[in-house]
């Protein structure tokens, strides 16, 4: 019967083995105990035909087969008899088949009738060792694959059996080795490991371990592998550093490193660097580790192995663990909060602005040594590995409520009080009969400017000190007239430097010089090498120096500004000081030879720019203007490739880190630029780089000196916060032509950075700019991003502790001597910037064009936030022409809430130069559509150099489902905005928002799918509930077939829980517009298409603002009634989009990582539909 129950489940019938197992089941059915020898030739002859013929091994371990279980249940119920023969045979069964072998084994109960047999067989006196021997290999074997392996062994009790085998064995290595390989399986789990760590099996390993030795390699390295699982356990650490263990493992490290001169036993060395490795997990593991010097030895160990590569496993481990023991410092800032304060008119009764408020004095750093970091630390050094490794991870934050993601039925706000913004909707009801209203001008602000040049005056004559040198002045001289904005004060004359010149523009351009400062240490060699030339016509000169990408240059006369108020109107000293002037010079005026951009740059002017900088307000009062944002950028014709990572770098940068700590009198720690002494930020020594951010849109607080070319930067916080940092924009001076200089700015918050994978930072140099080359370059070298010993508050880090900050590193060469070079995160593009742009471009306005510019709001610091309407004008004051502009669909866009995304900015001055432009694609674009367009929803950011928030200290765009009207004025007035025009059925056709992304490469947009949403969670809904039209896709999939720079593969259309109150979900949700986009341009390069390889440029990023106007036309011609008679267009687009599966990365930014596609049934639905 037992054959042929086993002949039915095999195939073929005729197998021997299948006959064999028969036997075994009946003796273990009849459980004939005085048939054990014949017990034992049966196994004996299955083992023979599993090790010879390949088919046996197949069919017992074929799905169905009952081979194994009667193999196990010989084990159980004859036990130790033929164990032997059993065993062996089990361990072929195993061995073979990988893997998938031991599983199958696993899932037959194997793991526990092999710790049964165990506990049987330690009851024997004395046990077998043959039979313990084999048990635990087997055990070793199986024990990886079980998940359960170590619960399983400690109820059993196995667990103690084989810590007793270990105990009497530990000069048996035959014996030892297996049993060290089944306790580095027990280990792993938590509770096992603490107990046997009392039980004193720690003590144990450090008598098995030891210094060099040529015998019982294998060994050793098991039983360094075992202790390192035991001290995972925080108990366990402890446990080591209480008995004074770690100076032996640091011993027996330097002993390994000492002898094994040819590294055969790097395992080794290995091993004891990962016990190292999690002893110092906790604080007392990291001061003892300091305490015995392991920094030193470490760091000395690490830098023997640098010239072997294959040794980097080691290093890398070395680094890990001397990075973790770097002790924990704060800032070297009095406070993390931003140097600059601005008081709100009410602070929020929750949140991060309302902590930052209420805390105590003091307390807002605090060096955090908890031992909850949970921050996960790669060994290896990030070598041009992709960004991060969980792309794929499970998303937690999707949206899972569904009545969430379904637009609300009514609107929140009553149409009498949304009647008031009909004002700024002219154009739907404008009958053309009467001129359109134009833009009031902006108030003119009394501040003085400082205006950058290189002007040269005669020696003869004083000049004024600059502002950052104020502090020096004498008893009884004048403060600088921004002391007291508002009474007269005197005029400062020009200054002698590259950088700066203060001066002050009024209407009539005459100037005010009858107070006057000596300014000794004039730059006479940035002077002498200076020409100075009568201005001699009006046209452009010859090129100087112009290369490629290079524009021609003129002779400018450099702006003179009056002083202050009083002095506005003055006219006689000026004039009488600038004949004598032109006398000294034979009849010549000073003048600076500047680039002229004219042609290259209609948009630009330096004249109207400063113009604009004086209705600026910020809260530091900046009365400077920076070199790169007076004279313009110019993009570079050549190409800028993402910058290929040389190995090693960030390690080589880690260890000159390290360095400080073993080397302290080599670091010269020097303040050079310091914004919390607000008196007199630069400390001026003549030997160290001068450093300045005191300009619209900069930021850096600090710089220390370090080395003699090494410096550390630090960068403000957003104004009413703590944190965010990131953008950077300020200006050095100073440097020595060739010396290899290192910046580390030491405060950056991100897990990651783009820095890491190719992007470089941003340069310029005014030399360049006076030779005729007046650009933003990509620049650096060595650049690296990576945790630093810098201890974040939990404060700032949202209640986490044990979080660091890391540090952005790169290295730079400068090629001409008394430069004045700026260095910046991103392309910088500032308020003022944009409020020339507006004014230039109402100048390009023609008859055909309707561009009306509205002041939508005041922001908090006092600086109005634009809103154009651009559409084209009718043909006639007919009833049709003027029916058919007021029944335009609209078209809403958005950019710049975020103020460290300046490329969001660039693109949509691409947009606008796009759409008032005289193409014929710019003409058809007007006519399709009445734009609505807030450039800047952040100026208050912008001007203060923030990186994320308003001055509310806030991110604006997680504001939108509730905005204040008196702390976020922007985002309540552009949302009033769009429900105005929901309420009266106008609601946009397409909502767009620009951003810029730290950590992705190309541009790709996110939009929102109730569908897609729900397909990417456990929701079950009908497929009415889900029913969606497919139209919020083409958008995206237009791009991508016209816009190089697009990828659709990186877009998303899933609604998450952490991103409901942006703008983008808010419009979708409550406005009710299906194509709500976030469009996000990448801070880095592009990965695909025409610019793969290539850092992205203002030049790209103004096309994609062009490009998107062209994909609106496009979108037009696809969504008109009349071209909807004919599916057939629309349906090949829509077939596409239907096909496309979007790969998406993981988002710590703006939005996370989602992959959408569309399932087929959608597509028969929506053509049902429509």
């Amino acid at each position: 019967g037992s054959i042929a129950k086993a002949t039915k489940d095999f195939v073929p019938s005729n197998s021997r083995v299948l006959m064999l197992l028969g036997q075994l089941e009946r003796l273990n059915r009849e459980a004939m105990l005085a048939d054990a020898e014949i017990g034992r030739q049966i196994t004996a002859k299955i083992l023979h035909l599993i090790q010879t013929q390949e088919k046996t091994r197949k069919e017992i371990m074929s799905k169905g087969s009952s081979g194994m279980e009667v193999i196990l249940a010989t084990l159980e119920v004859t036990g130790y008899l033929y164990i032997c023969g059993s065993c062996v045979n089990d361990r072929c069964v195993c061995v073979p088949g990988g893997g998938r072998r031991v599983g199958v084994f696993v899932s037959k109960g194997g793991t526990g009738i092999l710790l049964q047999l165990v506990l049987s067989g330690s009851k024997e006196s004395p046990p077998s060792e043959e039979l313990m021997l084999q048990l635990h290999s087997l055990l070793a074997k199986v024990g990886p694959k079980d998940r359960k392996f170590g619960v399983k062994a400690r109820l059993n009790g196995a667990l103690n059996v084989t810590v007793n085998l270990l105990k009497q064995n530990l000069q048996n290595h035959k014996l030892l080795l297996p049993c060290l390989q089944v306790l580095r399986v027990y280990s792993s789990n938590s509770v096992n490991a603490v107990s046997l760590g009392k039980n004193g099996v720690l003590e144990l390993m450090f008598k098995i371990i030891g210094p060099y030795s040529k015998k019982n390699t294998s060994l050793l390295k098991v039983s360094l592998d075992t202790l390192g699982a035991l001290l995972k356990s925080k108990t366990n650490a402890r446990r080591a550093v209480d008995r004074a263990h770690v100076p032996v493992l640091l011993y027996i490290y330097q002993d390994w490193h000492r002898n094994d001169t040819r590294h055969r036993h790097m395992l080794i060395r290995k091993g004891v660097l990962g016990c190292l490795k999690n002893i110092t997990n906790i604080k007392l593991g990291r001061k003892a580790f300091i305490d015995a010097d392991g920094m030193r030895i470490l760091y000395n160990t690490s830098t023997e192995c640098l010239p072997v590569r294959t040794l980097d496993p080691l290093i890398n481990t070395s680094s890990l663990i001397m990075r973790k023991c770097f002790p924990k410092n704060r800032l070297p800032l009095p406070t993390i909060k931003s140097v600059f304060h601005h008081q709100l008119p009410h602070v929020p009764a929750g949140g991060p602005v309302a902590q930052l408020y209420n805390q105590p004095l003091g307390v807002d750093d605090v060096v955090d040594e908890s031992d909850d970091n949970d921050d996960v630390e790669t060994e290896n050094d990030t070598e041009n590995e992709e960004e991060d490794k969980d792309h794929h991870a499970r998303n937690d934050d999707i949206e899972t409520d569904i009545n969430k993601l379904r637009p609300k039925e009514t609107h929140s706000r009553p149409f009498e009080e949304l009647k008031i913004y009909e004002r700024f909707f002219l154009e739907l009801s404008e009958d053309f009969q009467s001129g359109v209203t134009a833009t009031p001008a902006a108030p003119k602000s009394q501040r003085p400017i400082i205006v950058p040049t290189a002007q040269a005056l005669p020696p003869k004559y004083p000049t004024a000190a600059p502002l950052q040198e104020e502090c020096h002045l004498a008893k009884g001289e004048q403060p600088h007239p921004e002391a007291s904005p508002l009474a007269p004060a005197p005029t400062p004359a020009p200054v002698h430097t590259l950088d700066t010149i203060n001066i002050t523009k009024d209407h009539d351009g005459c100037c005010d010089h009858s107070q006057v400062r000596p300014q000794p240490g004039l730059e006479q060699e940035l002077v002498q090498g200076m020409e100075r030339m009568a201005l001699e016509g009006t046209g452009p000169q010859g090129g100087a120096g112009g290369g490629g990408g290079g524009v021609n240059s003129h002779y400018r006369q450099p702006p003179l500004l009056a002083g202050g108020v009083a002095a506005r109107q003055g006219g006689g000293a000026e004039e009488t000081l600038a004949e004598e002037w032109a006398e000294e010079e034979g009849g010549e005026g000073a003048v600076l030879e500047v680039p002229d951009t004219a042609l290259l740059l209609p948009l630009h002017d330096p004249d109207l720019y400063v113009e604009m900088v004086k209705s600026t307000r910020s809260v530091p009062q900046y009365s400077e203007v920076a070199y790169p944002d007076y004279f313009g950028h110019v993009a570079p014709t050549f190409r800028e490739h993402i910058l290929e990572r040389v190995y090693g770098v960030q390690r080589t940068k880690i260890f000159q880190d390290i360095e400080r700590l073993i080397h302290p009198n080599d670091i010269l720690d020097k303040v050079v630029y310091d914004l919390d002494i607000q008196s007199c930020p630069v400390i001026d020594d003549g030997e160290s780089l001068k450093f300045n951010s005191q300009f619209e849109s900069g930021n850096l607080r600090k710089a220390i000196q370090a080395r003699k070319f090494e410096y550390d930067l630090v960068l403000n916080s957003d104004i009413n916060s703590n944190h965010y940092h990131q953008w950077f924009y300020f200006e050095v001076s100073g440097m020595r032509v060739g010396a290899p200089y290192r910046f580390n700015i030491i405060n950056c918050e991100k897990s990651n950075s783009q820095f890491n994978y190719g992007m470089q930072v941003l340069m310029y140099s005014v030399q360049e700019a006076i030779s005729g080359r007046p650009r933003w370059v990509r620049t650096g070298t060595d650049i690296c991003y990576y945790k630093n010993h810098f201890s974040r508050s939990s404060i700032a880090a949202g209640g986490q502790k044990g979080k660091s900050y890391y540090t952005m590193t790169f290295s730079m060469t400068f090629n001409h001597k008394d430069d004045v070079c700026y260095f910046a995160y991103h392309y910088p593009y500032t308020y003022s910037t944009l409020k020339m742009h507006l004014q230039k471009l109402e100048a390009l306005r023609t008859p055909q064009i309707y561009m009306r510019q509205d002041i939508l709001c005041e922001t908090l610091g006092g600086n109005s936030c634009p809103l154009l309407t651009i559409t084209a004008m009718p043909e006639s004051t007919s009833n049709d022409q003027i029916c058919q502009f007021r029944n335009r669909p609209l078209v809403f866009l958005s950019s710049r809430v975020h103020p460290g995304e300046t490329n969001a900015s660039w693109v949509m001055k691409g947009t606008l130069e796009f759409l008032m432009g005289s193409s014929p694609l710019a003409h058809s674009l007007r006519e399709a559509y009445i734009f609505k367009i807030v450039p800047m929803l952040n100026p208050d950011g912008v001007v203060n150099g923030n990186h994320r928030c308003s001055l509310s200290g806030e991110d604006l765009n997680r504001q939108w489902q509730s905005p204040s009207p008196e702390l976020h004025p922007t985002i309540y007035h552009t949302k009033s905005l769009l429900q105005y025009l929901a309420a009266i059925q106008r609601a946009p056709l397409v909502f767009c928002d620009y951003h810029g992304h730290s950590r992705k490469k190309n541009v790709f947009m996110y939009g929102c799918s109730l569908k897609e949403t729900v397909w990417q969670t456990n929701i079950s809904a009908t497929s009415c509930e889900l029913h969606e039209d497919l139209g919020y896709r083409t958008l995206p999939k237009i791009l991508s077939q016209t816009a190089p720079a697009f990828s659709m593969a990186s877009c998303s259309f899933v609604v998450e829980r952490s991103k409901e109150a942006t703008a983008r979900v808010v419009v979708w949700r409550e406005i009710g517009v299906q194509r709500s986009y976030t469009m996000e341009s990448t801070l880095c390069g592009c990965d695909q298409g025409k610019y793969k390889g290539l850092q992205i440029g203002t030049r790209e990023l103004e096309e994609m603002g062009a490009q998107f106007c062209v994909a609106l036309l496009r979108l037009k011609r696809l969504t008109s009634p009349l071209e909807l008679r004919n599916h057939a267009h629309l349906l090949d687009v829509e077939s596409d989009l239907i096909e496309t599966r979007c790969k998406v990365s993981s988002l710590l930014e703006d939005e996370p990582q989602m992959i959408d596609w569309l399932n087929r049934n959608t597509h028969t639905r929506w053509l049902a539909v429509n």
